[in-house]
């Protein structure tokens, strides 16, 4: 594991990434995991659909392909960050099986582009905003305030316990 976080953080270095929209500070509302919009069903790709997804699970990807086969680069570097935090345990929805899904996740988030990351349900952005969020410590931060802790923290504590 050691070797995989040090390449990880020399693939993600300073710089890497510009600016992104979304890389504010999460509330905590919206905590609850079940229940989203009351209402009628609506399509796949309604705003109560999306909204349940959204609020199915504390870590939601919206992506195209799935985990284990992530269809395009930006979806495969979100698995991987969320990989080398130890977050195993997230609902992963690939919006190329289902076309009202991806129309309608882009006008949930006001966001043109997949991947799409939420976290207690509160949209955090695409692979941009994730990758700036490993890089500068937010996201050990906001996975903290779920009740994940990040395992790059064990990672960096082993690195420690070896330079003494």
């Amino acid at each position: 594991m050691n070797g995989l976080v040090r390449a990880a953080w020399r693939l993600a270095g300073p710089g890497a990434i510009g600016r992104g929209r979304a890389g504010r500070a999460l509330s905590q509302a919206g905590t609850g995991t079940g229940g989203g919009a009351e209402g009628g069903g609506g399509g796949s790709g309604s705003r109560e659909a999306v909204e349940r997804l959204v609020r199915a699970h504390p870590v939601v990807v919206f992506m195209k392909g799935s985990p284990a086969q992530p269809l395009c680069g930006f979806s495969n570097a979100v698995v991987q960050i969320l990989r080398l935090h130890g977050v195993e345990d997230y609902r992963a929805h690939d919006v190329l099986q289902d076309p009202d899904l991806r129309q309608g996740i882009k006008n949930y988030s006001n966001w043109p582009t997949i991947p799409q990351v939420y976290l207690n349900g509160e949209f955090v952005g695409g692979c941009d905003i994730l990758l700036q969020m490993h890089q500068n410590g937010d996201l050990v931060e906001e996975l903290k305030k779920l009740g994940i802790r990040s395992a790059l923290l064990d990672a960096e504590k082993e690195k420690d316990q070896e330079n003494k």
